[in-house]
């Protein structure tokens, strides 16, 4: 497949005015200023349209279906519903431009079998990194949904347990947070110690590592622990700043979360102590970004989809808040493209159009660079060389 007379942002940092891909299989055979096409393959002409690659969702929730109380739905519903409504989510997704994803929290291994699924084809969806249940103290922040783990040697078979499951993703729960009912934002749950063996565990098995993390003191116990990013990240303080520069330690802000619970309001179902909690936490979190983005912490994207009102498809609803508190939106794009390849240790096969890699693209009628909602204007998906 042949796509020419395309402007191309690349997420190499370079912008083509006129270029050309070539799809051979799954990858991108060529990048060029002009390809002459072969008489056998099928040619694109995309004058007046724009290829970015594929985009990366690193925090969502395909198993949550962003009503207003998403917990409780889950839990009105059977297994049975429940597997559809993900497999939903799922292709939406996709449709939208997404074409990988880190879902950071599962409910009863639906995440780990709609993974299996989208891989031999049964179901349209993206690539999928999953977590299957994350880990937290004993009624600490996410339990309904967990596994409950109370010291490191529990945490650590927590993990092993996961690891078994094939989960790609070890999540643990540093904080309270907005969406569990009694426990708060700023908490400290799980410590540096319990935290520390589970992730031992995950990189022995060469695995990734996240940490739901609002307060600062559970922001920087993650950190310490080896994280390899900080989610929410509501109360960063210089001194956490450094030690994730210090550390590599990547930044998921899912800014959209708290402003679409605010959004929604008490009129809309939302629980009204996720609204009360989203308001106190609100300019903190948007302080913490902007302090954050000015050092150079490296961020990427995700939006949490799946809570109150914020689907899993809505990742340009992540980027078009940061743009608001003050990236460009050449920056915001970068989070959920190279950042994000970077952080899932993908980037030698996503997050960038360049010879070898995955043929993951998004063509658009028009120009994220001049108004990054233009995202919104799909005209074709591609993952790995398979128009959607």
């Amino acid at each position: 497949m042949l796509l020419k007379d395309v402007r191309l942002i690349d997420g190499t940092g370079r912008v083509w005015e006129s270029a050309a891909i070539r799809i051979e299989g799954e990858r991108i055979a060529a990048v060029a200023d002009a390809v002459v096409p072969s008489l056998a393959e099928e040619t694109l002409d995309l004058a007046g349209k724009t290829v970015i690659p594929g985009l990366i969702n690193c925090h969502t929730h395909l198993c949550l279906d962003g009503s207003p109380d998403p917990g409780a739905a889950w839990e009105g519903r059977s297994l049975t519903e429940n597997v559809l409504v993900a497999a939903r989510h799922a292709e939406a997704t996709l449709r939208a431009g997404i074409t990988t994803v880190r879902d950071l929290g599962g409910r009863e291994g639906v995440d780990l079998g709609l993974k299996k699924a989208i891989n031999v084809g049964l179901v349209q969806g993206p690539r999928m990194l999953v977590s299957g249940k994350l880990l937290c103290m004993t009624g600490g922040h996410g339990y309904l949904m967990g596994r409950e783990v109370d010291g490191p040697d529990e945490a650590r078979k927590g993990a092993r347990e996961q690891l078994k499951a094939g989960v790609d993703v070890i999540k643990l729960m540093a904080t309270g947070g907005v969406m569990t009912l009694g426990v708060e934002p700023g908490s400290a749950q799980l410590t540096c110690e319990e935290m520390r063996a589970a992730v031992e565990e995950a990189k022995k098995a060469d695995k990734l590592t996240a940490s739901h993390a609002q307060g600062t003191t559970g922001i920087k116990n993650a950190v310490r622990a080896g994280i390899d990013s900080i989610e929410h990240g509501f109360y960063l303080d210089a001194e956490a700043i450094d030690m994730m520069l210090e550390r590599g330690t990547f930044f998921v802000p899912t800014l959209a979360a708290l402003y679409h619970i605010i959004q929604g309001g008490p009129d809309s179902g939302i629980p009204a102590f996720m609204i009360e909690k989203s308001k106190r936490a609100t300019d903190a979190q948007i302080e913490s970004f902007r302090r954050a983005v000015e050092a150079g912490v490296r961020i990427a994207a995700g939006n949490d989809g799946g809570t109150p009102f914020n689907l899993s498809d809505n990742l340009v609803g992540e980027l078009e808040r940061m743009v608001v508190a003050g990236m460009s939106p050449a920056e915001a794009l970068a989070t959920a493209n190279g950042n994000a390849a970077e952080l899932l240790h993908m980037a030698d096969q996503i997050g960038t159009v360049e010879q070898g890699k995955l043929a993951d693209l998004v063509v658009l009628d028009a120009d994220p660079l001049v108004d990054i909602s233009a995202l919104r204007q799909v005209y074709v998906v591609i993952k790995a060389g398979q128009p959607v």
